[in-house]
C-alpha cells in the first residue's frame, strides 16, 4: 500500500492513523499527545521514544471486545476476546487488557511470565507456539493456564504428561490450516500448506483420536489464523466454512458437539492516510463475522459453537507513536524514469532523505515486510512547500528505512522532532540492539500525565553483557568438565 503524497497537507494530523488524542497546539502548532507536548516528552524521557496512549488502547480494547461479544450474543452464542500479546507486551499493558475484560494470548514462556506478573487470571490465558518446550508446557499446566493450543502431534503427548503429573484435566485446542490466506485473498483448494504453524485440516480427525486417548485432555475445538492486516471478511467466511465443515465428523469421533471455534485475529489498521480509507469499522466486521458463522453452522447442521478471537495490532497499533529527532537531511535528485515507474512520486524532482536517531533497531517492520508509515513534524508547523521525504535511520544498512515515502514541509531540518504514527504493534516487540544501539523506553500517557512502563537501555548496560573473563568450559572424553 502506497501513500498519496501529492494531495496531503504536510502539517495535518490524521486522527485515523494517530491516536485520537493527537492534535496540534493552538500556539506554535506543536503536536500534543494526551495533552502533553511532544518536545516535553522527549526532553523528559529522551529520543527516540515509544509513546503509548493508554486511554486510547483501553478504549480500543473495549470497543473491539464489546463489538465481537454483542454480535455473538445477537446470533445466539458467546465470544471470548484474547489480546494477542506478541503485538506489544509488558506488565502494564497485560494489566490494562485484563482490566478491560480481555483474555490473554501468549506464545512463549517469557510472555506467560509477563502475564502472570501482571496478575492475569491463568484461567483466561491461551498458550500458543509451534515449539513449546516441555518446561514451558509444565509451567503453563502448573500455573492453571486455561487453554493450550496444540500445534503438533508431539505436543499432545507432552501436554497429557504434564496434566497427569499435575492431576488436572487440561483444556486444549488444535491449530489447523484451513488453506485460506486472507492477506492475499488466495483461497487454496487444499489445506496442505507449506508453513510451520498448525496441522492440515484433513488431519484433524486422526489427531482428535490421539487427544481422546488421554483422559486428562479436554478437546474444546479448532483454532485457525488466516493472516494479518485483514480489511474484509471474505477470508473469514471461507475459513469458517471449511472449519465448521469438519465439525460433524469431529463430533461423531468425540461423541458430543464440538463446543468452541477460534478464528484467530488479523484485523487490520491504517498505517498511512491512504490505508485509512480502506479500514472498516470493527462493528461492521463483528456483525459480518457473527452472521457468517451462524449461517454456516446452520447450513452444515452443527450447533453454533462458542467463538474466540485474538486481536493484537488492532488494539494497540494506533495507540502508539514513536518520537525521533532529526540529525541530518540530504536531497537526492529523482531520475525521470524513476518517477514514471512510481506514480505516487510524480510531481517531485527530488527526494529528501531525513535521518533520525533511531531506525530499524526500534522499528524492523519496513526492513522485514516493506511496511510503510506516516510521519509529521511534531515540534512546529510550517508553510514551506511540501517535499517528498524518506525517513531513514542511523544504522549501517541501506534498508534502514522508517518511512518509505511521505510529504513534510520542505524546511524540515536537524533538531526537529518527528512523530511516526501507528507504532504500537510489533515495533518494540521486534526491537534489537543492532549496531549496539540501546532500545528506547516506552512511556504511557493517561489523564494528562506520562510514566515509563518499559525502561530504556544504556550503552553501559549493553557493554555489561559482553563477557571476557568467564570460566572456560573444557569437556573431557566422558563429557565431564575438567
Amino acid at each position: 500500500m502506497t501513500q498519496a503524497t501529492t494531495t496531503e497537507t504536510p502539517n495535518a494530523i490524521d486522527s485515523r492513523v494517530f491516536p485520537p488524542s493527537a492534535r496540534r497546539g493552538s500556539s506554535c502548532g506543536e503536536l500534543k499527545l494526551g495533552e502533553i507536548r511532544a518536545t516535553a516528552l522527549t526532553a523528559e524521557f529522551g529520543s527516540p521514544l515509544y509513546v503509548i496512549d493508554e486511554d486510547a488502547a483501553r478504549q480500543r480494547a473495549v470497543e473491539i471486545r464489546t463489538a465481537l461479544q454483542s454480535e455473538a450474543a445477537r446470533v445466539g452464542t458467546s465470544a471470548t476476546v484474547y489480546y494477542a500479546t506478541k503485538a506489544f507486551l509488558c506488565v502494564e499493558v497485560a494489566r490494562w487488557m485484563a482490566e478491560e475484560g480481555l483474555a490473554i494470548d501468549v506464545a512463549s514462556g517469557g510472555e506467560l511470565s509477563v502475564a502472570l506478573a501482571a496478575g492475569v487470571d491463568p484461567a483466561v490465558i491461551g498458550f500458543h507456539g509451534n515449539n513449546k518446550s516441555e518446561r514451558e508446557i509444565e509451567r503453563a499446566v502448573e500455573a492453571g493456564v486455561g487453554t493450550i493450543i496444540l500445534d503438533s502431534e508431539f505436543e499432545t503427548e507432552r501436554v497429557a504428561v504434564a496434566a497427569a503429573r499435575a492431576g488436572i484435566r487440561q483444556r486444549v485446542r488444535l491449530r489447523v490450516n484451513s488453506g485460506v490466506h486472507a492477506s492475499t485473498h488466495d483461497f487454496l483448494a487444499t489445506s496442505h500448506e507449506d508453513q510451520k504453524f498448525g496441522q492440515p485440516l484433513d488431519a484433524a480427525p486422526r489427531l482428535l483420536r490421539e487427544i481422546l486417548r488421554h483422559d486428562n485432555l479436554e478437546f474444546v475445538g479448532l483454532h485457525c489464523h488466516i493472516g494479518s492486516q485483514i480489511f474484509a471478511t471474505d477470508g473469514f467466511r471461507e475459513s469458517a466454512k471449511r472449519l465448521l465443515g469438519a465439525y460433524p465428523e469431529l463430533a461423531q469421533i468425540a461423541g458430543r458437539p464440538i463446543p468452541e471455534l477460534n478464528l484467530g485475529g488479523g484485523f487490520g489498521i491504517a498505517y498511512t492516510s491512504a490505508e485509512a480509507d480502506e479500514v472498516p469499522a470493527i462493528a461492521d466486521i463483528a456483525r459480518e463475522l457473527a452472521s457468517i458463522i451462524a449461517e454456516t453452522a446452520s447450513e452444515i447442521g452443527v450447533p453454533l459453537p462458542k467463538l474466540a478471537f485474538e486481536p493484537g495490532r488492532s488494539i494497540i497499533g494506533q495507540a502508539g507513536v514513536t518520537l525521533y529527532t532529526v540529525g541530518t537531511t540530504k536531497a537526492v535528485q529523482l531520475a525521470g524514469s524513476d518517477t514514471a515507474a512510481d506514480p505516487v512520486d510524480l510531481g517531485f524532482a527530488e527526494r529528501l532523505y531525513v535521518s533520525v536517531d533511531g531506525g530499524m533497531s526500534d522499528n524492523a517492520r519496513p526492513a522485514l515486510y516493506g511496511a510503510d508509515y506516516h510521519v509529521r513534524i511534531a515540534n512546529r508547523v510550517s508553510d514551506a512547500a511540501p517535499a517528498l521525504v524518506r525517513v531513514v535511520g542511523k544504522h549501517c544498512e541501506s534498508g534502514d528505512i522508517v518511512v518509505q515515502r511521505d510529504v513534510l514541509p520542505g524546511d524540515v531540518r536537524p533538531g526537529d522532532t518527528l512523530a511516526v504514527a501507528a507504532t504500537g504493534a510489533y515495533c518494540w516487540a521486534l526491537s534489537s540492539n543492532y549496531n549496539y544501539v540501546p532500545r528506547p523506553p516506552v512511556v504511557a500517557l493517561s489523564n494528562g500525565s506520562a510514566r515509563v512502563i518499559v525502561r530504556g537501555e544504556t550503552e553501559d548496560e549493553l557493554l555489561a553483557k559482553s563477557v571476557s573473563d568467564a570460566p572456560r568450559f573444557t569437556p573431557t572424553t566422558n563429557g565431564a568438565t575438567k
